[in-house]
């Protein structure tokens, strides 16, 4: 039986800078087919993540540039995180908490993972809905 983030998680995820431009890290996304990109920030420590939600609200719906616009203007931060080691219950209680549906994995001030809403369905109950749309291939 799975009980930590480390067994389900995705690993080294990608990653983009915070002085990097949004059409850069948007560009890494579709490349990695992704819809979170973690942002590091001096000497590669996670400060936040970027979200397609947060290039669509924050870039496209208010006409920013995103060949000029900084990841660091738009991605969402304060962000929490887990180690490897966190029980896969803590990590859904957290998530639940603050209303996320992702968590970086963070080992030693370095991003080892990224654990998802979607990641947890397919482990704890692949019968569900969630389960099983979050195993399925991504629309290209």
């Amino acid at each position: 039986m799975v009980t930590t983030v480390a067994e389900i998680m995705t690993r080294d995820p990608a990653t983009v800078r915070a002085e990097d431009t949004v059409d850069k890290a948007a560009r890494l996304m579709r490349e990695i087919d992704a819809g979170v990109i973690v942002v590091t920030e001096n000497g590669g420590g996670a400060a936040a993540v970027l979200t397609d939600r947060d290039i669509t609200v924050r870039v496209v719906a208010e006409d920013r540039d995103p060949h000029t616009t900084l990841v660091r203007e738009v991605a969402s931060g304060d962000i929490e995180t887990v180690t490897s080691d966190t029980l896969i219950d803590d990590a859904a209680e957290l998530m639940r908490l603050r209303a996320v549906r992702r968590l970086p994995v963070v080992d030693e001030n370095r991003i080892v993972g990224v654990v998802s809403l979607g990641d947890l369905a397919r482990e704890g109950d692949n019968e569900s809905v969630l389960g099983q749309v979050s195993s399925m291939p991504a629309n290209q």
